[in-house]
């Protein structure tokens, strides 16, 4: 069974860091793209970054561009969302996610194709 599970949110000032992190077991996390999406109050689920396979191809969402970096390391099975330059419109659950597939280099930034997601975690921004 896999399992994704995310850590790192919490209560932040606008312009703080955070690091979410979201541990993947019980799959063979190197044949996973992943991503991370975010649900605000009262809005639709959006996605806020993708990164392949390999960890070489990204994507970012517009509006964190310049704030906000994704990573992986295959050996310790684990993502990374490095979250800078916090705005209050960045509050939301932030959700991991993973998607089965044999391009190494394709990201995909579309939910329907995760195979698996997590419980989420809250990140919540002050002005």
């Amino acid at each position: 069974q896999v399992q994704l599970v995310e850590s790192g949110g919490g209560l932040v000032q606008a312009g703080d860091s955070l690091r979410l992190s979201c541990a993947v077991s019980g799959g063979t996390f190197n044949t996973y793209a992943m991503a991370w999406f975010r649900r605000a109050p009262g809005k639709q689920r959006e996605v806020v970054v993708a990164i392949s396979r390999s960890g070489e191809s990204t994507y970012y969402a517009d509006f964190v561009k310049g704030r906000f970096i994704i990573s992986r390391d295959n050996a310790k099975t684990t993502v990374y969302l490095q979250m800078n330059s916090l705005k209050p419109e960045d509050t939301a659950v932030y959700y991991c996610a993973a998607q089965r597939t044999v391009y190494i280099g394709n990201y995909y930034p579309n939910a329907q194709g995760y195979d698996y997601w997590g419980q989420g975690t809250q990140v919540t921004v002050s002005s």
